[in-house]
């Protein structure tokens, strides 16, 4: 799309995104019950009775989608005005696609002790928190304090919204060419939020040969230059002590899962894999290898994160659902076993997978149903 035309439009529309009325202010007693002297009561029933706001309150059907602008989209580290557009966008996906309230809440530091407390601040007025857009390594401890400390939902959507529509995808990928999912060997380019995501629930679903490449080759136990969540990331993939780069990861391996960076990936490559491989280039705008050059290289099914080829692997697919089902039910944690149950969720809507369609579509009414009637 041409730059000065989005540019115009977004200039033109101004906020895509407001707030409204859902009582009527038409006449003095609507006043008086929706606010003063009215809302003392309610306001002295939730301070004595605080778990009460999920049905008293905008608490029963919000989320705060928080950012510190550090890592958004392809761009990098664009602070929070940079993370505006990009909030405030996946609000409008809360709201059109899961009639949840969503507020777009960038902030202003990246520090994370700092983004932790901002978060259990404001954690009150809201029944879930999708974190966004914030840069490895310290993406991992800020989920971690949060989910243990909040007792709403929290997601950070870049590891495991990416994670858990590449499990659907993968799982169809595999019945399309009639492999063995359990017994694929995966290799991800990639360890960062969502590289880490995908192999850990990976390794939950069965699929134990899996590794996993930073810009420096393949994470094995011992190697040195590694911090501390790499280090933990080597302890359970890469069982077979795999050393070296790409060319060597690839040897034999069924499918190849980019999320890193452009152009990391050739037909070489793919070539060196075993075959009908599966390569889910997801880098965006530009994908670790272009669909045309995967298929010279003999890839027999692909996806990517972009919306002008088939197979588009999209977070939203996703969090509108898994949060629509966390609000619906009650659901205080996102666990393990709720992400393999959205994963089959969407998986499912594929009835009869072809390499031209492993995915649901984006705009499947389906989807949001499916995926939060998953949740229990």
């Amino acid at each position: 799309m041409d730059e000065k035309k989005i540019l115009e439009a977004y200039t033109k529309q101004g906020a895509r995104i407001g707030t409204e009325a859902r009582v009527k202010l038409g006449s003095k007693e609507d006043f008086s019950l929706w606010y003063t002297p009215g809302v003392a009561a309610a306001a002295e029933h939730l301070a004595t009775h605080p778990e009460d706001a999920r049905r008293m309150s905008i608490k029963k059907n919000s989320v705060a989608i928080v950012s510190d602008g550090s890592a958004v989209l392809g761009l990098g580290n664009k602070g929070p005005y940079g993370a505006l557009p990009v909030m405030e966008g996946k609000a409008l996906i809360f709201k059109e696609l899961a009639g949840i309230d969503a507020w777009p809440i960038v902030l202003d530091t990246q520090k994370p002790d700092e983004i932790v407390k901002v978060v259990q601040a404001i954690a009150p007025a809201f029944g879930g928190v999708n974190l966004e857009d914030i840069a490895a390594p310290k993406c991992f401890d800020i989920e971690k304090r949060l989910v243990e400390s909040l007792d709403i939902p929290v997601m950070h959507d870049d590891q495991h919204g990416t994670a858990i529509v590449v499990l659907a995808g993968l799982v169809n990928a595999a019945k399309a060419v009639t492999k063995e999912f359990a017994g694929l060997k995966v290799v991800i380019s990639g360890a960062g939020a969502a590289g880490t995501a995908v192999a850990k629930l990976l390794l939950a679903s069965g699929v134990n040969d899996t590794i996993v490449l930073d810009r420096r080759g393949t994470l094995y136990a011992g190697r040195a230059d590694m911090n501390a969540h790499k280090a933990a990331l080597a302890e359970c993939t890469n069982l077979r002590g795999l050393m070296g780069g790409l060319p060597e990861a690839l040897r034999g391996a069924d499918v190849f899962i980019g999320v890193s960076g452009p152009e990391v990936m050739s037909a070489a490559g793919v070539k060196l894999m075993a075959k009908d491989a599966i390569v889910f280039a997801l880098a965006n705008p530009v994908p670790e290898i272009m669909p045309e050059e995967a298929r010279e290289g003999g890839a027999a099914i692909i996806a990517t994160g972009r919306s002008d080829y088939p197979n588009q692997v999209n977070n939203a697919l996703a969090y509108p659902g898994i949060f629509r089902g966390c609000l619906d039910r009650g659901v205080k944690k996102i666990t393990e076993e709720i992400k393999l149950a959205t994963a089959s969720a969407l998986a499912g809507l594929v009835e009869a997978p072809t390499a031209e369609r492993i995915i649901p579509d984006l705009l499947d009414p389906r989807v949001v149903k499916a995926v939060a009637a998953s949740i229990r």
